[in-house]
């Protein structure tokens, strides 16, 4: 990975819907514990009084690729003996709308090299997620194409710090739950 990998700090939101959470936090916290000991990321979960929670995944890039390899990981093989394994993975991250036009690149090159490195599909949500300055990114496809695109927008979020103020999405305080798509965004 790159220096500025090694060093920046990064910060990569992911939404996720109450039936997927169990998976990664696992039995009493314990996959999470795990997870945040293996990578060295703090990881920060939304209250779960929602239909929806948002994982806050911050430290060094590498950190950051390391717990969402992990997190997607488990949630390709699904819950322990209920046979729900996915082919695909489709996960949400949100990232400060101010950093979407980097995450694009001029004219679409960037996000169209993300597409076409990782092989993932990526699309940047047009608008702002509710109460928020925040736009989703929908990344999906199998678990190693998704994990690759996260590390392409890790490497982009991590050459190019955002210093601004950031207003964060939180799930049901802000009208009702982001869906994703729509025309013209996803």
């Amino acid at each position: 990975m790159s220096d500025n990998m090694d060093s920046s700090n990064v910060t990569l939101r992911m939404i996720l819907p109450g039936r997927e959470i169990g998976v990664i936090i696992g039995k009493g916290g314990e996959t999470i514990r795990q997870i945040r000991a293996d990578s060295e990321a703090k990881i920060h979960i939304s209250d779960g009084s929602v239909p929806e929670r948002v994982f806050t995944v911050t430290g060094c890039g590498d950190a950051v690729c390391m717990a969402y390899n992990l997190m997607c990981t488990k949630l390709e093989a699904g819950e322990e003996g209920k046979g729900n394994k996915k082919d695909n993975l489709n996960l949400r991250l949100v990232i400060a709308a101010a950093q979407c036009g980097s995450i694009i690149g001029k004219g679409g090159s960037k996000i169209k090299e993300i597409r076409e490195t990782s092989g993932a599909n990526v699309n940047v949500g047009s608008d702002l997620l509710p109460g928020s300055n925040e736009r989703c990114i929908a990344i999906s496809g199998e678990k190693e194409k998704v994990v690759e695109g996260i590390y392409q927008i890790v490497s982009v979020l991590a050459s190019k710090p955002f210093s601004g103020n950031v207003v964060q999405y939180k799930p049901g305080q802000a009208g009702p739950p982001f869906v994703g798509g729509g025309p013209g965004g996803m």
